[in-house]
């Protein structure tokens, strides 16, 4: 597989929460993006998404790849039901829908994710679910 056909098969493979995404992450992972390294910390990440945001489903707006590096444009979708992430840390679930914009950006080697940054709107998500702008 091409890098870009690594990232999307690892894209689809989580939306459906088919653990054989993770087969396509290279076990000690470098996250250069906020949360746990290695593949079990990637894994705990989304498993955190997953329950705060209500099984969200994403919308791959575009994909730009070059080498070994590939460049995923997206938006989640959920709804907030819970706030363990440490972003939405002490705000009651809304219970509302969200969207949630990225661009995440992967190094593939061989085969296997071994990088990853990302760019969020968190104050885009934090104004949808009542924490921006800030109370205090």
């Amino acid at each position: 597989m091409t890098p870009a056909e690594t990232v999307l098969a690892f894209h689809e493979a989580a939306e459906l929460r088919d653990g054989s995404a993770f087969g396509l992450v290279a076990e000690d992972l470098v996250q250069h993006a906020a949360g746990p390294q290695g593949r079990e910390g990637l894994r705990q990440t989304l498993a955190t998404l997953d329950h705060d945001l209500g099984h969200p489903t994403a919308s791959i707006h575009r994909v730009v790849a070059e080498d070994d590096l590939v460049v995923v444009h997206l938006t989640l979708h959920g709804r907030h039901v819970a706030s363990t992430m440490p972003l939405l840390a002490g705000l009651p679930p809304a219970g509302g829908a969200i969207t949630w914009d990225f661009i995440h950006i992967w190094r593939v080697v061989d085969g296997s994710i071994v990088e990853h940054w990302a760019c969020r709107d968190d104050v885009g998500l934090l104004a949808q679910v009542g924490g921006w702008p800030p109370t205090r």
